[in-house]
């Protein structure tokens, strides 16, 4: 069972932003590498409170975790697969460590070396019908995306050293004050340029086009977006690759409406059926379904087919399809049906006569919503 997040970054649920990160960045002094060459257990400790500030940092992911634990992220991409490396940890929460660790917060390794800078992120747009989110989908997308040229290569840079970082002394009121900067020129990455192939940029990058697989687990929803990792732009040198984020787009379907994990669904009936009673064949998600209408049905009337609707992102079950029933009035009779209905105006059986057990409106909304 993973550990509470809460309790590897030791602080309470009423903890505020600012103690999160404080609390996180005392953590990753503690059991920074640079600190602990070589040391297995202060590395996973590191990931750890890493992994906790992730979701502690977002209101939206805190909010979700506070309410469904760690199964809030199970299939949802993020943590949820196995936790972040170390060059993930460094390029988005680096400015964290501040001057900690020489002020620039890159990782240098158990081993040291010089800091790894990350390639820029990529990211699409997938279109998703409603069957695709309700049973969830791999989709194969062609990606074009810079990677290192075959046959380039690099040299230490000269200006910094291969530190990725330039120092700077100067002579203050307050005395010698000492200051790091990313080198300009190789960007920090402590490496330039060499030997470049025909066709590479000046970074000894050239665009591909490649297939990539991504999966989309069920219950995902319009806006959400998905990272597979390293599938963005490569960096030059050492450097780690960027990620390829997934912007999910659903396109509406022609008769279900989604609301959350439910689903919903008009049906309308003819006022015969309604009297006498009627099967219908309605649209559900994997195909039709029928259902039967006892006689007498009210107009307003729903049906919950359980489990019937999408399948829950966080892993518990899958919501419903409501049946919104409809008595569909005729606008014009002809002179049989006419005075057929008028013959039944006054008749008692033609009456409304509400039972205890028909529903007003806000109580088939309140109960829609339960």
């Amino acid at each position: 069972m993973k550990e509470d997040y809460y309790e590897i970054l030791g602080i309470t649920k009423n903890a505020t932003a600012t103690e999160i990160k404080k609390a996180y960045r005392k953590k990753a002094v503690q059991y920074h590498p640079d600190k602990n060459p070589g040391d297995a257990k202060a590395e996973e400790m590191f990931k750890k409170a890493a992994e906790a500030y992730e979701v502690l940092s977002d209101a939206d992911k805190k909010a979700r975790y506070d309410q469904y634990g760690h199964a809030a992220f199970d299939g949802a991409g993020g943590f949820g697969g196995g936790g972040m490396d170390m060059d993930d940890i460094f390029s988005q929460f680096g400015d964290i460590f501040g001057s900690a660790f020489g002020g620039g917060g890159g990782f240098s390794g158990f081993g040291g070396g010089q800091a790894r800078v990350k390639g820029s992120n990529l990211r699409i747009h997938v279109k998703l019908t409603l069957e695709d989110v309700a049973n969830g989908v791999e989709k194969k997308v062609k990606v074009r995306r810079k990677v290192q040229a075959e046959g380039v290569t690099y040299k230490t840079c000269g200006t910094c050293g291969g530190r990725g970082q330039v120092t700077k002394i100067a002579n203050t009121i307050l005395g010698r004050m000492q200051t790091a900067a990313t080198c300009s020129a190789c960007g920090g990455s402590g490496q330039i340029l060499d030997k470049r192939p025909s066709g590479a940029d000046a970074h000894g990058l050239k665009v591909t086009e490649e297939t990539v697989s991504v999966k989309i687990p069920a219950g995902v929803e319009d806006g959400m977006q998905l990272k597979v990792p390293n599938k963005g732009n490569e960096a030059p040198g050492n450097g780690v690759p960027g990620d390829l984020l997934v912007a999910i787009e659903t396109v509406e379907h022609t008769t279900l409406k989604r609301e959350g994990d439910n689903l919903h669904y008009d049906l309308y009936i003819s006022l015969s059926e309604a009297i006498l009673g009627t099967s219908k064949e309605i649209d559900a998600i994997g195909g039709k379904v029928r259902i039967k209408l006892e006689s007498g049905i009210q107009s307003g009337k729903i049906l919950r087919l359980r489990g019937k609707g999408i399948s829950s992102l966080n892993g518990y079950g899958s919501g419903d399809l409501l049946v919104h029933v409809s008595v569909w009035t005729p606008k014009e009779l002809n002179k049989e049906q006419k005075e057929f209905f008028e013959r039944m105006r006054n008749n008692d059986n033609f009456e409304p006569k509400p039972e205890k057990s028909d529903k007003s409106f806000f109580e088939k909304v309140k109960d829609m919503f339960a």
